[in-house]
Formats: structure tokens, sequence, C-alpha cells
């Protein structure tokens, strides 16, 4: 290649400005996770307080709970790919996603007389789609609004920005919401659910019309097959084909090839390999989560006393997001 195609590329390297979607995106994200986070933190205090569950069992609703949002994302991703594309997904599942709030606020409401119990049950569980439903797909759709491999050193930059924006709102709703629990007093009660749920409530819903307003500086790409179905499938084929067929083959995927290619298989290969890896992340998670169920309970019956400050029992949640800042910021520098 001449130095004149060099700095022809140079030139047009220059001519990709920094995509102004993002910074809606980032901000659409920030919002969404101080939603969700905020509502957690306080999340076993209300069920145990306000709902009268028992310590067990708010614990067991408690994950049930993050255990749905973790897996409502292999339908975000499947419905996004396939029918709806990221943008359509994102709106559709945010909506569901801010009447949860919407439900959970307004059950925490004593005067009301509404049937706490069951419209929490049911604002969590609209939660639990909305956020696992947009989760594999808020990323993702940042990255399409880059041209690679022109702007891959931006991309790095957004993704560093994305991170950020997720532990910057975890870590404020986590100190924010628990205060607004305890020390503030509404409805007759010593404490104020209604107003904790109630903030992060709205900053959905001002994250899902900053999603919408931001719609016209949207890259929207057309929805195609989904990889996650193909993979399916394809294992699918090579175990039935591994199980009627006499001939032997080196490896067990290497049935499905004839059928789905061996670039899919090839990487579905390499995939099941780095799987490993991950297996011992459930052990870490497990403990990890705990954090807003049986530490907070924990929490619960210490002192909270630091010199003149008393720290709200929820706010011991706070931890990892403070460090992810501090990483991140210092890693995206280097």
């Amino acid at each position: 290649m001449g130095a004149t195609e060099n700095k022809v590329l140079e030139k047009t390297h220059k001519k990709l400005p920094y995509p102004k979607s993002v910074f809606v995106i980032i901000c659409n994200e920030f919002c969404e996770r101080f939603c969700y986070y905020g509502m957690r933190a306080i999340l076993v205090i209300y069920l145990t307080h306000m709902l009268a569950f028992s310590e067990s069992d708010a614990t067991v609703i408690y994950h049930t709970f993050i255990m749905l949002t973790y897996f409502f994302p292999i339908f975000g991703a499947i419905i996004s790919d396939s029918y709806l594309g990221k943008f359509r997904t994102i709106l559709y599942l945010a909506m569901i996603y801010a009447v949860g709030c919407v439900l959970l606020s307004i059950s925490s409401i004593g005067p009301l007389h509404l049937p706490m119990a069951a419209l929490s049950t049911l604002g969590l569980f609209l939660i639990a789609i909305g956020t696992g439903g947009i989760k594999p797909n808020v990323a993702a759709f940042g990255g399409d609004q880059f041209v690679l491999p022109d702007q891959e050193s931006q991309l790095m930059t957004f993704f560093s920005w994305f991170y950020f924006s997720i532990n910057a709102g975890s870590l404020i709703s986590t100190f924010l919401t628990p205060v607004l629990r305890s020390d503030v007093h509404c409805f007759g009660e010593d404490s104020c659910f209604s107003l904790a749920f109630g903030i992060p409530g709205a900053l959905m819903i001002v994250s899902l019309v900053i999603f919408v307003i931001g719609k016209p500086l949207y890259k929207i790409k057309v929805p195609t097959e989904n990889v996650m179905v193909d993979v399916t499938k394809c294992i699918s084929y090579a175990i039935s084909k591994k199980i009627k067929s006499s001939e032997q083959k080196t490896h067990w995927l290497d049935y499905a090839e004839p059928k789905y290619g061996s670039e899919l298989v090839n990487n579905i290969k390499v995939t099941l390999k780095v799987l490993v890896l991950y297996l011992p992340l459930p052990i870490f998670w497990t403990l990890y989560d705990q954090q807003g169920s049986g530490w907070t309970f924990q929490a619960v019956r210490m002192d909270g006393d630091i010199g003149k400050i008393t720290q709200a029992d929820e706010i011991r949640q706070r931890e990892a997001p403070s460090t992810a800042i501090i990483d991140g910021s210092h890693f995206a520098k280097l």
C-alpha cells in the first residue's frame, strides 16, 4: 500500500465523527441501571417489613427475581435478532419495565389499600421481563452505531463509558434509595418505600423518553436469523446424526457440517471450549448476590454507626460498583 493510499485512509478515518447517538444510549443505560439497582437494594427489606414475609421466604422471592432477570435475556436476544430488531425490542420491553416499576411503587402506598403482595409480585415479574429482555440488546445496539474497522478505537471508548454509566447508576442508587427508604417518613409510616421505589421508577420512565427522543440519531439494522437458534439447531442435529450414524468422525459436531457449514460448526467448537472457563462463575455469583438478601438481613442486625454517621442497612451493597468505576476509569486510559 502506497503513501498516497495511506493518506486517503487517514482522511477517511477523520471524516467519521463520534456518533452522537451513543451519548443518548449511555444516558439511557445510566437511568435504567439506577432504576434496577435502586429497586433491588431495598427489595428484601420491603418484602419483610411491608409484605410480612419471613426472611427465608423473602430470600426465595429475591433470588427467583434475580434468576428471572438473567433468564429473559435469552428471549430478548431471540426476539431482537429474529423479529423486532434491537430498537423495537428495547422500546417495547422498556415499556413493560416501566409499567412494572409503577405497579411496584403504587402497591407500596398503604392508604390505597391495594392487594400489595399480588401487585408487587406482578410488578417484579414485569420488571424481570423488561430488564432481562433489554439486557443483551442495549450494548449491542450501541455497537451498531459505529463503522468498523474504521471506528474500532471509538467503539472501545464507548464500551468503557457504557460500563462506567452502569456502575455509576448502580452506585448512586444504592446510596440514595436506602436513605429515602429509611430517612423519609410518609403515609404515617416510619419509612417511605413508595418514594424509594418511585424515584427509580421515574428514572426508568426518563430512560424510556430519552431512548425515544434519540431515534432520529440511531442506525437501526434490520433483524436477521438468530445465531442462538442456529447454534441450538446445529447442536441438536449433530447429536441426532451421531446417534443414528455408524460413521466415525473426529468431533461429534462434524456430523452437522454438511447441513450447517464448516464456519458455524467451527465457531461452536471454539465457543464450547471457552464455556469451560465459565464453569466456576456460578459459584462466585451465588455468593455475590447474597449481598441483596442474606447479607442485608445480617446488616439489619448490626450496628451501622461509623462515628457520627449511621448507614442504612442496604448501603453495604455499594462496594462492587465503586471498585468497578475506579478500575474502569483507570483501564480506559491504558
